[in-house]
């Protein structure tokens, strides 16, 4: 009985943001948590899974097998494919975060990109950053958490541990 309802809820759901406007390829791929808010000309490709206390701007695309909780979206960004935004994220305007990227608890500046491959944790990154493939940011000593702070305009090359606390500047 309980699965008969979730479908309903999630039909309910898409049913919305189609009305909304949100364009959805494979609509009956794409599961939405009630308090999913979405701004206009955003598309969503299959295989999705937005979860609770996500916000979603304009111009926005959601790339397919993307993973989406309790993170902040804004204007211009494109998300995945095979990404996971965890909670505390927030996507400053026209950034990018690419496939097989992590994102936790962190900032990503405008127009900065994470294209691929990388787990960014703790972080915050300021305007026009570039992080390259296989980059990680090591936030835990196995005691406690520290913050990655990474100034505008920096290039991270590739296959980078980045050990918190730390701050990169240009």
């Amino acid at each position: 009985m309980k699965q008969i309802n979730s479908q309903k809820i999630q039909i309910k759901l898409r049913n919305k943001f189609n009305k909304s406007g949100v364009k959805m390829i494979g609509p009956e791929t794409i599961f939405f948590s009630n308090d999913t808010k979405i701004g206009k000309n955003v598309t969503i490709n299959p295989y999705v899974v937005i979860g609770s206390k996500v916000k979603i701007g304009n111009n926005v695309t959601i790339n397919s097998f993307s993973h989406l909780e309790d993170c902040k979206i804004k204007n211009k960004v494109e998300v995945g494919p095979y990404a996971r935004l965890r909670p505390g994220t927030v996507l400053e305007e026209g950034s990018k975060i690419g496939n097989f990227v992590e994102v936790k608890k962190s900032i990503i500046g405008k127009k900065s990109k994470a294209n691929h491959l990388s787990y960014i944790g703790d972080s915050e990154l300021g305007k026009g950053v570039n992080i390259g493939a296989g980059t990680i940011t090591c936030n835990y000593d196995g005691i406690k958490k520290s913050k990655t702070m990474i100034k505008d305009n920096v290039f991270i090359g590739s296959n980078s541990s980045l050990v918190a606390p730390i701050i990169i500047e240009t």
